[in-house]
């Protein structure tokens, strides 16, 4: 039997991601009970930002960078509110002009901005989400539902329809055969706290196309959000899905030698991640998608925008506005 919390939220947003924050942000403004629930211990998804050893590391999205309007506008107040600066205008010695925004003190620092204020509830995974009537139930790790007239699904899809297979609920055959095709690289991080200045030439951030397991490097000191010297290595997602099953600090010995050239001087510690849903692939740009009338059940994320920070916020805020639109017309 499980255990429920709040019956009376208009909307649960699962996913505490940029598109999960902005919709739920969004919504909030209406004067509507909203919740969000994330399986992680922070919020941000792959805007992460991890320290160990008095360095700290960006090992999630490295940048951002901006194009519509709405977008530049929340970059500036973000800049304004001193959680995003410019990092750079360009990479490899070549600038283009386009600005590379980063988070301060780093990439989760955006997040935790526009989480403030909202009932966030981390180390919620949901296990399965039920139809009921009027509404949805999810259902979370010991016995503990929660109960929403609406939801916004913003993770992987992959999970996304893993928790409605566990609830005993589909989307309609062509809807699933939709989601079905969206699929995602993964990438294998290595994170190198250093006992020198690294190699990396300014603005610290490399990307190699060498054919060899390397994809990225950023300097997080270069970067200004350690004071101390820091490289965060991403592994192609050729290599990063032949090498996913193996140890991962094995993995991260194998990137940081592989930089070797690029490092340049003793590594004192390092530290190993896996992103398992790192970028989609296959995408549907449809901003958002409507999946369930009534109850209204909505999925946003960054596979149905642009494979873009921007792209999952332009997909929240849709999401937002569609659901506001679907009540307007209820």
């Amino acid at each position: 039997m499980s255990v429920s919390q709040n019956d009376d939220l208009d909307v649960l947003v699962i996913g505490a991601g940029m598109a999960g924050l902005t919709a739920a942000k969004e919504l909030q403004t209406d004067g509507l009970r909203v919740a969000v629930v994330d399986k992680g211990r922070g919020v941000g998804g792959r805007m992460a930002t991890r320290r160990f050893g008095d360095a700290v590391f960006d090992h999630g999205a490295q940048f951002i960078t901006g194009r519509d309007n709405r977008f530049l506008k929340s970059l500036n107040d973000w800049e304004t509110a001193g959680c995003a600066m410019e990092w750079c205008r360009g990479f490899d010695g070549n600038e283009d002009g386009h600005m590379r925004w980063r988070g301060a003190p780093g990439m989760t620092g955006i997040a935790k901005n526009i989480a403030a204020g909202l009932d966030v509830r981390l180390q919620h995974p949901i296990t399965a989400l039920k139809k009921r009537t009027g509404g949805w139930i999810a259902e979370i790790k010991d016995g503990v539902s929660l109960s929403a007239r609406a939801l916004i699904q913003t993770a992987p899809v992959p999970q996304a329809l893993a928790m409605f297979d566990a609830g005993g609920w589909s989307p309609d055959a062509e809807l699933r055969q939709r989601l079905q095709v969206i699929t995602y690289e993964r990438c294998l991080v290595g994170m190198a706290l250093l006992k020198d200045s690294s190699k990396l030439p300014p603005p610290g951030g490399v990307s190699v196309k060498d054919g060899g397991p390397i994809a990225w490097l950023a300097d997080n000191h270069q970067k200004g959000i350690s004071n101390h010297p820091a490289i965060t290595i991403h592994a192609t997602p050729e290599y990063s899905l032949a090498n996913w099953d193996r140890d991962r600090l094995e993995v991260a010995a194998e990137l940081i030698e592989a930089a070797a050239p690029w490092i340049g001087c003793e590594v004192k510690e390092f530290k190993a991640h896996g992103w398992k849903f790192s970028r989609p692939i296959h995408t549907d740009e449809c901003g958002c998608l409507v999946v369930n009338e009534a109850p209204a059940m909505i999925m946003a994320g960054d596979a149905f925008s642009a494979p873009r920070v921007e792209g999952a916020a332009l997909s929240g805020w849709a999401a937002a506005g569609k659901l506001r639109e679907m009540r307007g017309s209820s």
